[in-house]
């Protein structure tokens, strides 16, 4: 698939933005296994969506 980001795809802000959701989901991690991490996912999802449509853009 030709949809592989690279670090040099995303702007400042989102590297800045995908490391807090990732400590975010970390934190939420150490509380235990049965802690929902669907709302953060989907965050770093549409980031990453984000970047996405801005590399395939003609």
């Amino acid at each position: 698939m030709g949809d592989d980001l690279s670090l040099s795809d995303y702007t400042a802000g989102e590297l800045a933005k995908l490391g807090l959701l990732t400590a975010r989901m970390a934190k939420r991690g150490i509380a235990g296994m049965d802690v929902d991490l669907s709302d953060l996912q989907r965050k770093a999802e549409r980031i990453e969506d984000q970047a996405r449509r801005r590399k395939h853009k003609p």
